[in-house]
């Protein structure tokens, strides 16, 4: 099963493992047993620890592999083959079964293992989804914390049945104790503070203790941490609040412009950049969103006020902007309804779960065209859909796409509503905006590629301009509106929403916040002006 390489760099990693692990496999008479058998004795035959048992009572789930330890009685589970971006999923769990330390603050661990009741997680992935093995890995190690804790990846291609039945049309799709959990990325402190409802609470209390910032960077995609490097490399205090590290960049698959690198994918990037700003002395708030941002000149201290949605307030002297944008969506009947139930934004994610169906992608630009040529290899029919008379993407990948006999282009279409049982998509009404003409699709899913928005909705009352798309309009040194406040990235008015224009914004801002501050003085409170 596994090819000579990697048995050779597994077998280094195991030589990590401290106490003895189990491989419990419950099997079937499917190709994927066979080969989850042959990737056990695989793995057993590379470290004396791990053994495999055969046991077709241990799950009614068939085929299915659980990483036990037999001294802390925890398991966790692998239905299906965890092999693509799950294998790093496997290997971890190996290793912390193994006892060997996980990279997470012992805080965390501690409130783990305190947690009390009995949590049995599900997890539906699919093989190709970049954003899966984030959440199997956080609730795998959940699981290998505290024996109370259950969890099992299940690859929804080999459990396409039990997909259909569970209505699930989005990944990954989370279950706790058979009810929907959660849908999506989801990190450990997120779902900590799920199953554990006073710690969102407790982490509120601790942000509105810390101290001022000389630079607050909202947002931790591309511009913000370029903007943390340059502010953290000023030796100034310099803090991170993010709703997630890296931002849209994490669910980006593949990158090829990227200057100096050849190729890439988002997710290793995003984690790259994450590995980049840590090199340096700055206060990263991961989980963290921005509901609104007050002005120096309306605030007692003198400070700019950055408040969170979890209660929290942070305050600096300068702040810079960039929390990015989001996909952009149809606004059409029946798209909110069945959001993750057939209408979906990530093809990468969600594209195997539609595999042999019929599926539409909505737009013509780079990221449709590229969608349908990736979804082509994998469902009955692709049809793109464009509203304008001509097609944005690149001549090379327009092509390709009329190349595949699955794939049918229709341009001057505008969606106009999308049609379902009430639990999943069944078609999709659009009219020619030539003719006029009223057309019906049938299909099982759609696939929204037509742009970004600004997360900016924040901003609205807070006296930072925006542009008529909601976008923050700044000037040539990323300054807003508002003074000591500056912005970058994809959620500003600044042309081409790239990666590495993004970064060069980022550090532009921050150089512009910098060059503020050593030409402003140190807030000081209203109280202390009148004194």
């Amino acid at each position: 099963m596994l090819d000579q390489n990697m048995k050779t760099q597994l077998k280094a990693y195991l030589e990590n493992l401290k106490t003895d692990v189990q491989l419990v496999l419950s099997l079937d008479d499917s190709e994927t047993a066979t080969k989850l058998h042959s990737l056990a004795t695989d793995i057993a035959s590379l470290h004396d620890k791990i053994t495999v048992i055969e046991d077709a009572a241990a799950s009614e789930r068939k085929p299915i592999m659980q990483v036990v330890n037999p001294a802390k009685n925890t398991a966790i589970g692998f239905a299906g083959l965890p092999m693509g971006h799950e294998f790093t999923s496997l290997v971890l769990a190996l290793l912390h079964s193994g006892g060997h330390p996980m990279k997470i603050d012992s805080e965390v661990i501690e409130q783990v293992r305190n947690l009390e009741g009995e949590f049995n997680f599900e997890v539906f992935i699919s093989l190709s989804c970049q954003n899966c093995p984030d959440v199997v890995q956080a609730l795998n190690m959940m699981a290998a914390i505290n024996p109370k804790i259950s969890t099992t990846m299940i690859d929804g291609g080999a459990f396409q049945a039990e997909v259909a039945e569970r209505n699930i049309m989005a990944v990954p799709s989370v279950f706790l104790n058979g009810e929907v959990f959660t849908q999506g990325r989801i990190t450990l402190s997120e779902i900590l503070s799920k199953v554990d409802t006073g710690a969102a609470k407790k982490k509120a209390a601790v942000l509105n203790e810390k101290q001022p910032y000389e630079i607050l960077v909202v947002g931790g995609g591309p511009a913000g941490a370029s903007a943390a490097i340059y502010a953290a490399r000023k030796g100034i205090r310099t803090g991170v609040v993010a709703e997630r590290f890296g931002g849209q960049v994490m669910d980006t698959m593949a990158i090829e412009n990227f200057i100096s690198v050849k190729e890439t994918q988002g997710p290793k990037l995003a984690a790259a950049l994450e590995e980049h700003v840590k090199e340096y002395d700055v206060d990263i708030m991961n989980e963290q969103r921005a509901s609104a941002v007050v002005a120096a000149e309306k605030t007692e201290d003198g400070y700019i006020h950055v408040e969170l949605e979890s209660g929290a307030i942070l305050k600096s002297r300068s702040v810079i902007l960039s929390t990015g944008a989001r996909w952009r969506k149809m606004n059409v009947p029946g798209e909110e309804q069945y959001s993750n139930k057939g209408v979906a934004y990530c093809p990468h994610c969600d594209g195997p779960l539609f595999k042999g169906k019929k599926v539409a992608v909505i737009g013509g630009g780079n990221s449709g065209i590229e969608a349908a040529i990736d979804l082509a290899g994998l469902v009955e029919h692709v049809t793109v859909l464009e509203f304008a008379d001509t097609l944005r993407a690149d001549q090379v990948l327009v092509n390709k796409a009329n190349s595949l006999a699955n794939v049918t282009i229709i341009k001057s279409a505008q969606t106009t509503e999308v049609i379902g049982d009430g639990t999943r998509v069944t078609a999709l009404n659009y009219v020619d905006r030539v003719s006029g003409e009223e057309n019906q699709i049938e299909l099982a899913g759609i696939f929204v590629q037509i742009g970004l928005v600004p997360n900016s909705d924040f901003l609205k009352d807070s006296g930072v301009a925006l542009s008529a798309r909601g976008e923050i309009e700044v000037n040539a040194k990323g300054e807003t509106s508002l003074p000591g406040v500056f912005a970058a990235g994809d959620v500003t008015t600044v042309p081409y929403k790239q990666i590495i224009i993004a970064m060069g914004e980022g550090s532009k801002a921050s150089l512009s916040a910098f060059d503020h501050l050593i030409r402003t003085p140190v807030p000081f409170s209203k109280s202390e002006q009148v004194a």
